[in-house]
């Protein structure tokens, strides 16, 4: 009961990041993607519709589904990743295409989870997201160097569901 009371009363996204901090997110968006070949998306939900609290849907699966709707996995190299924030739930999930399993471990991405949360914990959630992008963008970096023909593949701008 206490999840479905934290989804039905969670402020609004926009209010935790305001436009002039998600177009300075889609700038670090963008500077990281100068690094290297891969793409990066951010995406930020307030709370889950009440259908998806009643099937029990986890913010893995949130995540899962946001990746898949967001179309990362479609990228030349399969080298996206989501970096998505479900704000009821405090949730921070990412989720990387297959071109990055065996290059990057699960405590890899748990790491940077874990830092974009003691971010966040401190209140300044722009920060935190944009240490979370350049995390991410220094992983992807090592193993995708800037370059090749794909170019930018993916709107570089944070989604608000």
């Amino acid at each position: 009961m206490a999840r479905w009371l934290r989804h039905l009363f969670a402020p609004s996204a926009a209010g935790r990041f305001p436009a002039p901090a998600l177009a300075r997110i889609g700038e670090a968006v963008a500077a990281g993607e100068r690094l290297h070949g891969g793409e990066v998306v951010f995406a930020v939900e307030a709370g889950l519709s009440w259908a998806a609290l009643a099937a029990g849907t986890t913010p893995r699966a949130r995540a899962e589904d946001v990746f898949a709707r967001l179309r990362v996995w479609d990228t030349d190299a399969n080298n996206g990743v989501l970096l998505y924030l479900l704000l009821a739930d405090h949730a921070i999930e990412i989720v990387a295409d297959r071109g990055l399993h065996g290059r990057v471990g699960d405590a890899q991405w748990a790491e940077i989870c874990s830092a974009v949360a003691a971010a966040l914990a401190d209140g300044d959630a722009e920060r935190a997201v944009a240490d979370g992008v350049a995390r991410i963008s220094d992983l992807l970096a090592r193993h995708f160097p800037p370059g090749g023909d794909a170019g930018d593949e993916l709107p570089d701008g944070p989604v608000l569901l």
